[in-house]
Formats: structure tokens, C-alpha cells, sequence
């Protein structure tokens, strides 16, 4: 089928296109780019500086993808974009690159859908198949792991981490880390519980009963976080309810919840 450029976009010359690549009217890309074949870009959609997107994404119009970051320290140096497969970047969206002070590059992986309006700003790292409803917001610095829903209209704080499978309810505020597995909601948003039906879809019942333990334990009981989680990571042969316990031990930012007397 061979590339397709509509006639009214501009494409600079160093850009580097793969197969089946679409390009829509009044779309522009940039000298820097590199997009991954069967990738269609839509109706006056930018796609600026060094940005390299994988295979068959799927840019809507008036997207913004790798226009310099929001942040008054950045002068200029050289940062980058990375995306990779399957993604769906919706109309109006805008991805930011890196920062110098934060590793010089933003990083989405594979089958994502980043609905309308969504922000994803500088050196954020954003995993695998998860979901950013429309108008949801993640400064600088924040982490997503795999499998991640964020609510629309969600504002995130810088160097937020969430982990796998955690989800984020419509209209929250968050500013601490979320733990893999779990739900949060609220302005500002705390634990609620754990994500059942992002777990119910990926994981088996015994892994989501051990996380349910694990969950009162940690949250619930009362007692200390981390001298629960340490013991946990000991007594418990999941490697979920590890890998939550790991999460809570190496949050920076703390873990939102509300504490209950012993």
C-alpha cells in the first residue's frame, strides 16, 4: 500500500517513516520523528522533536505529541519521546519529552488508550495497556505501571508512582503513591480498597484472596505499614502480595490512607 501523505501536511525532511505509515491533512511532523509502521496520524495532529512511535498507533486529530516540556528549566538540551505499539492517543491530547534533570526521556509503552484532552508531561514513564480517561492529568516525573485506569478529570502530582493493575477513580486528586492492585478516589484521593474488577479480569481467585489478607493487613489492622509489610514479604509465598509489600517499603511519597486505632 505504501506510505500516505495527505497533500496539505508537512513532513520535514529527516523524518523517518516506516510501511503503510498515514499522514492526514494539516498534520505536521517534525525532522526528528520516527514513525513505526501502519501508524496513522490524524487531521492537523503534530508530532514534534525527537519522537520515535512504534506499529500500528493510532494519532487523532489535533494531537500534540513531543512538543518541549512545561517546565522552566528546560533551555533547550536534547530530550526525547519514546512510544511504542498499539497505542491510541485521542484528539487534543499532548505528550511532553524529558528533562535534562529527569533522565531526558518520556516513555509510553504498548496498547495504550489515552482518551481526549489527557496531558502526559515531562520524563513520565506511562506502562502497558492502561487507560487514562479524558482530561485526566499527570505532571512531571509520574510513574504508571502495567494495566493502570486513571478517572477523567484526575490531576496526578509530580513523582506519583501507581502500580500495576491499581486504579484511579473519575474527578480524584492524587498526590502520594498507590500500591499495585489497589483503588483510590477522593480530593485528595485515599485507598479504598483493592481494584476487584481489574483483578477479577486478570488474576486467578487464590492470588486475589491473598491480596484481600494481605490488604486488611496492611490498611486495615491498624498496626505499623512497613513492619506489616516486612513481614508479609516473608510469610507470604504471592509473589503479588510481594510485590505490594516491595511497593510500600520503597514509596517515597507515602501511601494514602486512612489509619485505623489497634
Amino acid at each position: 500500500m505504501g506510505v500516505k501523505i495527505h497533500p496539505t501536511a508537512i513532513v520535514e525532511s529527516g523524518a523517518e517513516l516506516g510501511e503503510d505509515v498515514e499522514i492526514g491533512p494539516f498534520a505536521c511532523v517534525s525532522a526528528k520523528a520516527k514513525i513505526g509502521d501502519r501508524t496513522r496520524i490524524g487531521q492537523a495532529a503534530r508530532i514534534d522533536g525527537d519522537t520515535t512511535i512504534g506499529a500500528d498507533n493510532e494519532i487523532f486529530s489535533h494531537a500534540v505529541v513531543g512538543s518541549i516540556p512545561q517546565d522552566l528549566k528546560f533551555h533547550g538540551e536534547e530530550v526525547r519521546l519514546i512510544i511504542g505499539d498499539r497505542n491510541k492517543i485521542r484528539e487534543f491530547t499532548l505528550i511532553n519529552p524529558g528533562t535534562e534533570g529527569g533522565g531526558g526521556v518520556t516513555r509510553i509503552g504498548s496498547d495504550n488508550l489515552l482518551m481526549g484532552y489527557v496531558h502526559v508531561a515531562h520524563d513520565c514513564i506511562i506502562g502497558n495497556r492502561c487507560i487514562l480517561a479524558n482530561a485526566a492529568t499527570l505532571a512531571g516525573h509520574v510513574e504508571l505501571g502495567d494495566g493502570v485506569v486513571v478517572g477523567g478529570m484526575t490531576p496526578i502530582h509530580q513523582f506519583v508512582k501507581i502500580g500495576d493493575l491499581a486504579m484511579i477513580a473519575g474527578a480524584s486528586a492524587l498526590s502520594q503513591d498507590i500500591p499495585p492492585y489497589c483503588l483510590a478516589e477522593g480530593n485528595r484521593a485515599v485507598l479504598r480498597g483493592l481494584n476487584l474488577t481489574g483483578l477479577r479480569r486478570a488474576l486467578p481467585r487464590e492470588t486475589i484472596d491473598a491480596l484481600r489478607r494481605a490488604y486488611r493487613a496492611l490498611f486495615e489492622s491498624g498496626k505499623p505499614l512497613k513492619e506489616t509489610a516486612e513481614a508479609l514479604m516473608q510469610e507470604s509465598e504471592s509473589e503479588e502480595v510481594k510485590t505490594m509489600c516491595r511497593f510500600v517499603l520503597e514509596t517515597k511519597r507515602g501511601i494514602p490512607f486512612e489509619r485505623k486505632s489497634k
